[in-house]
């Protein structure tokens, strides 16, 4: 399980914009772009990558990075998922608790 060619083309996307990416990390970026874009347009736009900025490979190290870059996602989401998961927990278990507070009669107060 990996993250999405999507998320890393979006991931990418935002990181370039605040530092500038090295050689190995543009040709990622943009082989990445060239397959998100291939694969989500429509057929009768007839709008493509433009020729000089489309990678369609890269090199065994740069699909090394990619690869490690999405499970670096995947991994990042399902750990906001669990913990979004924990606090939903701990905050149901709380109100429960106070409700039962509310509730039961006091019969010792010091």
């Amino acid at each position: 399980m990996t993250g999405t060619d999507a998320e890393a083309c979006a991931y990418l996307y935002t990181a370039c914009l605040t530092q500038p990416a090295d050689h190995d990390w543009t040709q990622i970026h943009l082989y990445i772009t060239t397959q998100v874009y291939s694969r989500h347009r429509t057929k009768e736009s007839g709008v493509q990558v433009p020729e000089d900025i489309r990678v369609e490979s890269i090199s065994d190290y740069q699909m090394g990075e990619l690869r490690r870059l999405k499970n670096w996602i995947y991994e990042r989401r399902v750990r906001e998922r669990q913990e979004r998961d924990r606090a939903e927990r701990r905050e149901k278990r709380e109100e429960e608790a106070s409700r039962e507070k509310a509730e039961r009669p006091t019969l010792f107060e010091f």
